[in-house]
């Protein structure tokens, strides 16, 4: 349906507000909680698609794939910030490039071939215990003393490129908990978790571009299974307010806010998961 053309004048304008929102709250979510703001994008994104009335086989890929196409300038932007309070540890992101990559490479392989449907179940399915973490976990959890070596060292990082792949978030949502619960500080794991969406973003979005090249039912300005016009109203807001939420990160109790996005997360995640089994 081409419903840039079809829709109402007003439905275009919240369409287009909704946006933007996603973006100011996105950028500040992925500065602040390392979470990603990918998180906050992609419901807002298929909530808005799917009141435009997009085809439903294709809701969730375009709302991954322009998710992580707008995580490319925001994760730059956060990292930048991070890397400025030195808490980004380069030599991790060195150790679990490649096998992050390779991660990112199977979850757009898998994101082509998979239905609407089952990347919602996915979405929904790492949300919510995420949601749990954010809201009852607390900062302080800890399940090892260090982060695993040899394989597991090498596991991880590709399951957290391919399952945030997958959900259009840029890694910081399994990141963040998986290094703190094994000993990783949490400043040290939101600074470095920063980064993981530039090495999800790119190859994630390059992937997403080819899979939906050919794609039926994909609206008017998508270059594949991203929406250049979510792009350009997403992209620019979250840029410039990730660095606030980096800020915020080094001075700010989360504990509240954490609480706050557990519940948004949980409400936006179990709807799609509703929307996935009905």
């Amino acid at each position: 349906m081409d419903f840039y053309t079809t829709a109402a004048g007003g439905e275009l304008g919240t369409f287009a507000l909704g946006l933007i929102i996603a973006g100011v709250v996105g950028g500040l979510v992925a500065g602040l909680l390392g979470v990603g703001g990918g998180i906050v994008i992609v419901p807002v994104l298929y909530h808005v698609l799917a009141l435009l009335g997009v085809d439903a086989d294709v809701r969730m890929h375009i709302a991954v794939a322009t998710s992580l196409a707008t995580i490319i300038p925001t994760s730059f932007s956060s990292v930048r910030s991070h890397d400025r309070k030195g808490a980004v540890d380069w030599t991790l992101l060195r150790k679990w490039l490649v096998p992050m990559v390779i991660g990112v490479m199977i979850g757009s392989a898998l994101s082509g071939i998979a239905r609407g449907q089952t990347l919602s179940l996915v979405f929904a399915g790492v949300a919510l215990p995420v949601a749990l973490f954010l809201a009852f976990g607390g900062e302080d959890r800890r399940v090892a003393d260090h982060l695993p070596d040899g394989i597991g060292g090498m596991l991880l990082p590709a399951a957290i490129g391919g399952v945030s792949t997958m959900m259009g978030i840029g890694g910081g949502t399994v990141g963040v908990p998986s290094m703190t619960l094994c000993g990783v500080p949490i400043h040290r794991a939101v600074g470095t978790a920063s980064a993981f969406g530039a090495i999800i973003s790119v190859p994630g979005t390059i992937g997403a571009i080819l899979f939906g090249w050919h794609a039926p039912h994909v609206p008017p300005y998508s270059l594949g299974y991203v929406n250049l016009l979510g792009f350009v109203l997403i992209a620019p807001v979250s840029y410039f307010t990730a660095p606030f939420g980096a800020s915020l990160a080094h001075k700010t109790d989360r504990k509240q806010l954490r609480a706050v996005f557990a519940i948004f997360i949980a409400v936006t995640a179990g709807r799609m998961l509703y929307d996935a089994l009905t």
